[in-house]
């Protein structure tokens, strides 16, 4: 039988403020996990601290809400223990790009075969308003009370740098788009990371929905909004790396990167980047370390026998640290 978008759904209530750019990503993401047929038995959703943390309590399947930063090294260990899950890692920018942004880092060069979503608000929304890693120099937010004194970082192009070898960008209210482009991500082998921007109406009147939707500004023809926000592939942009070698690779990672870093009156959306030549880090694994990890990963090792003692004698190991 068909699995429906109810099944990906629970009975704990959403308490997101309301125009909150979660609800969006949180629809985005059932709907692919129904597109896409996986039972939610084989799917686990992991979080960190922040609004977006709260997101695996309203997905039916395993979800595991963890410590501040730390979301993406628990969803590393679930995969790797059992690879027939579809983990799913839901960020906010703080939590992901902050006190997490070395476990994000180092997560893209393994190219373990995850999915990261980052919630891009600019500001910490669980803590009012705080000026988040992406909030760019002098900007000022109803929330801030001076103009913010640090540079930005920019998730996609960290994202490009850092090695996921499937790197894009959505926008929370445009989530049909943003289903699809998770959708990519989790069906993509390897590293795939997913920044999304998201209005917070509670605490950043700057990046509204409105200004998103360009109307601060007009055509002065027609006199309609000029929305900022485009979809890449609606301009013939082709991220993907058809050939294996360094030249076809280097310039896709060039065009990522000069796409990523426009912003303003223009803001793409899409797929930036998708290599579906390298190696993930469990085919590595396999290939260089531990053979029988193929066939016998973490989940499907016995740990106690039939009467119930442990299968593995760890005495030598333990009398080499008794005092």
């Amino acid at each position: 039988m068909a699995l429906k978008l109810t099944d990906y759904r629970t009975d704990v209530h959403n308490n997101w403020c309301p125009g909150c750019g979660d609800f969006g990503i949180l629809s985005a993401v059932q709907l692919a996990l129904q597109e896409l047929q996986i039972p939610p038995h084989r799917a686990a959703v992991f979080s960190g601290i922040g609004c977006s943390g709260k997101t695996p309590h309203y997905i039916n399947a395993y979800g595991v809400h963890t410590l501040h930063g730390r979301g993406i090294a628990f969803a590393e260990g679930a995969k790797l223990a059992n690879p027939e899950l579809e983990v799913i890692l839901t960020a906010g920018d703080g939590d992901s790009l902050g006190i997490g942004g070395n476990h994000t880092l180092h997560a893209g060069r393994r190219n373990i075969d995850l999915t990261v979503v980052v919630y891009d608000n600019f500001v910490y929304g669980l803590t009012k308003g705080q000026a988040a890693p992406t909030m760019a120099l002098g900007v000022k937010t109803k929330a801030l009370p001076k103009p913010n004194i640090q540079q930005d970082i920019n998730p996609t192009m960290l994202a490009v740098v850092a090695g996921y070898t499937f790197v894009a960008r959505g926008y929370s209210f445009d989530t049909k788009h943003l289903k699809d482009l998770i959708k990519r991500g989790m069906q993509h082998r390897g590293s795939s990371f997913i920044s999304v921007l998201q209005p917070c109406p509670t605490y950043n009147d700057i990046h509204s929905k409105e200004w998103y939707a360009g109307e601060d500004r007009k055509d002065p023809a027609t006199g309609k909004a000029l929305p900022r926000v485009y979809r890449l592939e609606e301009n013939g942009y082709d991220p993907v790396v058809h050939k294996n070698d360094e030249a076809e690779v280097a310039r896709k990672l060039s065009q990522a990167m000069a796409k990523s870093i426009e912003w303003g009156d223009r803001i793409p959306i899409g797929v930036f980047y998708a290599n579906p030549f390298v190696q993930t880090y469990e085919e590595r694994v396999v290939e260089t370390r531990i053979p029988v990890y193929a066939s016998r990963p973490p989940v499907k090792l016995k740990l106690e026998k039939e009467d119930g003692t442990p299968a593995v004698d760890m005495t030598r190991l333990l009398d080499a640290f008794r005092v």
